[in-house]
């Protein structure tokens, strides 16, 4: 999963050098997320340059990989000294465009840096956006979505009504078009030594950290309409706005700093003083004062953001309590279904987007039979998902183990589909019966969890899982949010069908509280331990079950630990 980083100093002095290592550590935290390319984007003069300008480093590969290359820049005096800069990071879990330098974040606007951006999350409409912005003229250098986040935000700039239009009236502007699950930072030259971050599905958290006295433990909330006719008064209010007590800062305009991260193991170590920011919060940073608003207000909405202290130590929250990765994935999962369904599951109108089939579903609407190929746990994900994607598409669903497959020399026709899962996506049996349907004229689906693999790019669609890296052999999160990307497509298939609005409602209802549910049987850990102790001592296991436990059955099988292994199936 993608990581975020950013730091604020103001009026704390700092070097190039201290703010490098302090983003470099910043991401070495995140690095257990998982991530295939890392970049910063920092201020790239000295005081003595009067044009700013953004200084962009991005690396493929690991955070050290980035950290060597800082150091490679002849062009950056690591010496100077800043009083007040504000430098984003990123670590990111390639989801659009196969990992690289240049698909991997901060985005920029242009060639000359003037917006760039650092994302987590999935734009759902940014095929939309970006065709707009391509008639507009914008040029687009990477596969990436989130490019289009920050070409978004130049066009706004280019065509506003006035001058001294905010930073965070550009990002209000921005948000409202953009569809999907963000969390997202900003850093311009137009703005220096600001930064605007928020968020929606994908989490953000701002720490602060100062030897003086804060102004509020309670951050209130400012609403305002972003529209035309307001604009230029919220431009005239803005200097009143910042000095107003509706914002953090410290007292007496004294020094500050301020922390921006996807997760709080990046920040603990330098402060345990954080605000978690609400879907559609806006905060914004400028001269060292911390507003947060909301362009709608809504009856639930809470009136403030109270400052809360971690109580957690920077050692437990990297160790955690998990002996195994695969424990660890285990209790994963609540938030792993979270990721699969966030952006694509919009509980309030009981409608379910996967835009990577958006564009196919005709198509798939009007094929005869629905061929799911996939081998091991995947192949399991599909046995355990046939009976609800049956109900759902009303088309006859055909679920084979790719070697099985292949063996027979099985008829496929143009009009069938058919679905290709595996988690890697390089499943060399998937990928033979991946190229034997295409040559047969079936349309293709990929069912994946990594960007860029094979069949991911062989694929005519497909569907990224979003369960992040699983590094246990055995899989568990990724069998999970497989059965929900399957379940997902069938709601979708079935979202003109009265006959079954009830059904999908039911469904729909369940999804909402799985990771809830999830949470619940891993609270049993010790009771399934001692059972799972008992269990072990007898020479065999039968584990029966049948329609949708079957497969979980088939899953349970798949694991067979040696009895010599008794005392370290726990250790890696």
């Amino acid at each position: 999963m993608c990581g975020i980083f950013a730091y604020m100093n103001y009026r704390v002095p700092r070097t190039r050098k201290e703010i490098f290592e302090t983003l470099i550590k910043g991401l070495q935290r995140l690095e257990y997320r998982g991530y295939d390319s890392a970049g910063v984007a920092i201020d790239g003069n000295n005081h003595e340059v009067k044009e700013r300008h953004i200084q962009l480093v991005k690396k493929r590969g690991k955070v050290k990989a980035l950290d060597e290359e800082l150091y490679k820049q002849d062009s950056m005096d690591l010496k100077v000294e800043f009083e007040t800069h504000f430098g984003i990071a990123h670590t990111r879990w390639a989801t659009h465009g196969v990992p690289s330098a240049v698909n991997s974040h901060p985005q920029r606007s242009d060639k000359g840096n003037e917006f760039v951006v650092i994302h987590n999350g999935i734009i759902t409409n940014y095929k939309d956006l970006r065709k707009f912005l391509e008639s507009k003229g914008y040029e687009f250098e990477s596969e990436t979505d989130t490019e289009t986040i920050a070409k978004l935000i130049k066009y706004v700039f280019d065509n506003r009504e006035t001058e001294d239009i905010t930073f965070s009236t550009l990002v209000e502007r921005v948000i409202q078009q953009l569809e999907g699950a963000f969390a997202l930072v900003f850093k311009s030259v137009h703005y220096p030594g600001e930064a605007v971050a928020t968020r929606r599905g994908s989490p953000l958290l701002i720490g602060v950290r100062s030897k003086y006295k804060l102004s509020t433990e309670q951050i209130p909330i400012l609403y305002r309409t972003c529209t035309l006719e307001n604009v230029k008064n919220i431009c005239k209010t803005r200097m009143k706005r910042l000095d107003s007590s509706a914002c953090l800062h410290a007292v007496g305009d004294k020094a500050v700093e301020f922390f921006f991260a996807s997760d709080a193991s990046a920040i603990i170590e330098h402060t345990n003083r954080v605000i978690f920011l609400e879907d559609d919060d806006i905060a914004a940073v400028a001269d060292g004062k911390l507003s947060i608003h909301r362009v709608k207000r809504s009856a639930s909405d809470d009136p403030s953001r109270a400052i809360q202290t971690l109580q957690m130590e920077l050692q437990q929250i990297m160790k955690g309590n998990f002996s195994a990765f695969m424990q660890k994935e285990i209790f994963e999962q609540p938030e792993s279904v979270f990721n699969t369904m966030r952006g694509r599951v919009n509980f309030e109108t009981n409608t379910v987007l996967l835009g990577g089939l958006k564009d196919h579903l005709k198509e798939i609407r009007r094929c005869r039979r629905l061929i799911v190929i996939g081998c091991g746990t995947s192949y399991h994900a599909a046995v355990a998902t046939r009976q609800v994607l049956e109900e759902l598409t009303e088309l006859p669903v055909m679920v084979e183990l790719a070697s099985d497959f292949l063996d027979r020399n099985t008829p496929v026709f143009r009009d069938d589909v058919c679905f290709f899962i595996s988690q890697s996506g390089e499943t060399a049996d998937t990928l033979l019966a991946l190229r034997y349907c295409k040559d047969r004229g079936a349309l293709t689906v990929g069912v994946t969890n990594t960007v860029g693999s094979s069949i991911s790019r062989e694929t005519d669609c497909g569907v990224h899982i979003n369960a992040g890296p699983e590094i246990g052999v055995a899989s568990t999160k990724a069998y999970t949010s497989q059965f929900i990307s399957l379940v997902m497509f069938g709601l979708m298939m079935s979202e003109d069908r009265i006959s079954l609005q009830n059904r999908r409602q039911e469904i729909i209802r369940g999804l909402r509280s799985l990771p809830e549910l999830i949470k619940e049987v891993l609270s049993l850990e010790e009771k399934i331990h001692d059972l799972a102790l008992e269990l072990y001592t007898q020479r065999s296991l039968l584990v029966m079950g049948r329609g949708y436990n079957y497969a979980t059955c088939l899953e349970g099988a798949l694991v067979d630990f040696p009895r010599n292994l008794a005392k370290s199936v726990t250790v890696e």
